[in-house]
């Protein structure tokens, strides 16, 4: 089984890059059967997403990864339980980040990459 410290690492470097840069790129990470949970509004289906993801008011966002957990969620699947933490940083206003959580857990498509089956997103207030 491939390390899933090494799988994490590498999509959520790729995942995030791809947000801060063209969120329209992030539509091959989702399938129809994908959901996302932003700030407790439930989307599903990749076509959903992708629109919720871009329609987003995050223009000029940076994402910056202060954790990244890793763990499988089904053995015999070889999917993956991934829990991010870190910061928005926003231009104009970087000396007061946003700070946020983000879970995925990631299904193997089996050629060697992960598709995203759930991704839930929320803000934390007060820290």
């Amino acid at each position: 089984m491939t390390d899933p410290n090494v799988v994490a690492k590498a999509f959520t470097d790729y995942y995030y890059q791809t947000f801060d840069a063209d969120r329209t790129r992030l539509a091959p990470l989702y399938r129809p059967e994908s959901m996302l949970s932003f700030e407790g509004a439930q989307t599903a289906g990749a076509e959903a997403i992708v629109k919720k993801l871009v329609e987003l008011p995050l223009q000029g966002i940076q994402h910056k990864i202060l954790t990244t957990d890793a763990q499988p969620s089904n053995p015999q699947a070889g999917s993956l339980l991934v829990t991010v933490t870190g910061q928005l940083i926003t231009a104009g206003n970087e000396a007061n980040p946003q700070f946020f959580t983000q879970t995925f857990q990631l299904i193997p498509d089996g050629s060697g990459s992960y598709w995203v089956f759930n991704d839930v997103f929320r803000l934390c207030y007060g820290m």
